[in-house]
């Protein structure tokens, strides 16, 4: 599933950053909280390295305002986004996020991923996972103005729902691009108006890498694993 949608593309290519960004086309849903509706489950796929504060806000945002029971974390094997791009390896991407979940029990982490060999797909994730769940696929609004270049968009549309989280200021595209490239299926795309923290995965490997302080970027466990394994301070990292 590639980048995290919050940190960066969820997957098969890198969001299209040239689109104009008229008005959201979306519905938006209210504040309130919903109660759970059973078998619904929200999916956030990146490669979490790391996982950060935003990521979790966003997931409790869509969960909360959907009604969703649950939120599966997906990080990804091989993110198609980044072919030979320098990632750390998945049992250290998967520890972080196991980790910086461990505290609400709606989050869940998925290995489907991780145990699947060749590209990390979004179609063939929500296709394993769809089975006996309602699904909703959440999204940056960076990462949704890519979607018409992923493997099998439209499939993905039929799979989930579209919850869409604000990112670096990015509206979704408007009624017109979502007709142009997906025409009927204005009713499977929610906006959210979530917390619009600006934090990049990048970044915080930047400040590792410089000898910053990352606290308050990510949960203090995710911080302790950093430090206990040394990640992102060789110079391969700082090169990157």
């Amino acid at each position: 599933m590639g980048a995290a949608a919050l940190g960066g593309p969820l997957t098969t290519r890198d969001a299209t950053r040239t689109l104009a960004a008229p008005a959201p086309v979306a519905q938006r849903e209210p504040l309130a909280a919903r109660a759970p509706m059973p078998g619904s489950v929200g999916v956030l796929g990146g490669t979490f390295d790391p996982i950060h504060i935003g990521h979790l806000a966003a997931a409790e945002e869509v969960r909360e305002a959907l009604g969703l029971e649950r939120v599966l974390f997906v990080p990804a094997g091989i993110p198609p986004h980044k072919p030979g791009g320098l990632i750390s390896a998945p049992h250290h991407r998967l520890a972080m996020v196991e980790l910086a979940i461990a505290g609400n029990p709606a989050f869940e982490v998925s290995r489907v991923e991780l145990e699947r060999t060749g590209p990390s797909y979004t179609v063939d994730t929500l296709d394993a996972l769809s089975p006996g769940r309602h699904l909703t696929l959440i999204l940056s609004a960076e990462s949704f103005r890519g979607l018409p270049s992923w493997h099998e968009a439209e499939r993905i549309l039929a799979l989930a729902r579209i919850a869409i989280v604000p990112r670096g200021g990015l509206a979704p595209p408007g009624k017109g691009w979502l007709e142009e490239h997906f025409p009927g299926v204005k009713a499977r795309i929610v906006e959210l108006d979530a917390p619009r923290l600006r934090l990049s995965a990048t970044d915080i490997r930047a400040r590792v890498a410089a000898g910053r302080s990352i606290r308050y970027l990510v949960p203090d466990a995710v911080i302790g694993y950093i430090e206990d394994h040394d990640l992102y301070r060789d110079e391969t990292w700082r090169k990157n």
